[in-house]
């Protein structure tokens, strides 16, 4: 059977350590909305967007310069039917250097055409991927979602988070 898992590829005329690095700050091309570490092996941290989309991610597996991977532990979202289609899934980075540029692969394992959520997670992907990531590698200026406040207190308490 075909691999149906959602994938997007840039290349770059950077180095892999470069995009490696650029990858891990999450906050520099995906969301200032994140509390946590997201480059720190073993590590947790959490994303939200608004009450529309809140998860827990967590670094399991990195090889320098070569791989990354994210496991979504928990996730919730406030427009599909089943709030946690993500959990369980992994983002995963993959990052080549061939002929003075660099291949970045990215695969979200277990994000499939099926889920509810494809359509909208499939366009934000590749927003993100092809367009702040690829510019974050680049230019050093990602793209991400500005903060844009704090999370009621009910959000605070019931996702274990640090009431600020």
């Amino acid at each position: 059977m075909e691999n149906q898992d959602y994938t997007s590829t840039i290349v770059v005329k950077k180095d892999a350590q470069t995009a490696f690095n650029a990858i891990k700050n999450f906050r520099a091309w995906w969301s200032e909305e994140i509390q946590g570490e997201t480059g720190m092996l073993g590590e947790t941290f959490f994303y939200h967007y608004k009450d529309a989309h809140l998860c827990k991610i967590k670094l399991i597996e990195e090889v320098n310069n070569k791989k990354l991977v994210y496991l979504v532990t928990e996730n919730e979202f406030n427009f599909v039917k089943d709030k946690t289609e993500w959990v369980n899934t992994k983002l995963i980075f993959e990052i080549v250097e061939e002929n003075n540029q660099t291949k970045v692969v990215f695969t979200h394992e277990g994000l499939i055409p099926e889920y509810e959520c494809y359509g909208v997670c499939n366009d934000a992907w590749t927003s993100y991927i092809q367009g702040s990531l690829k510019d974050l590698i680049e230019t050093g200026v990602g793209k991400p979602n500005a903060k844009e406040g704090g999370l009621n207190a009910e959000l605070v308490k019931k996702w274990g988070l640090p009431d600020k």
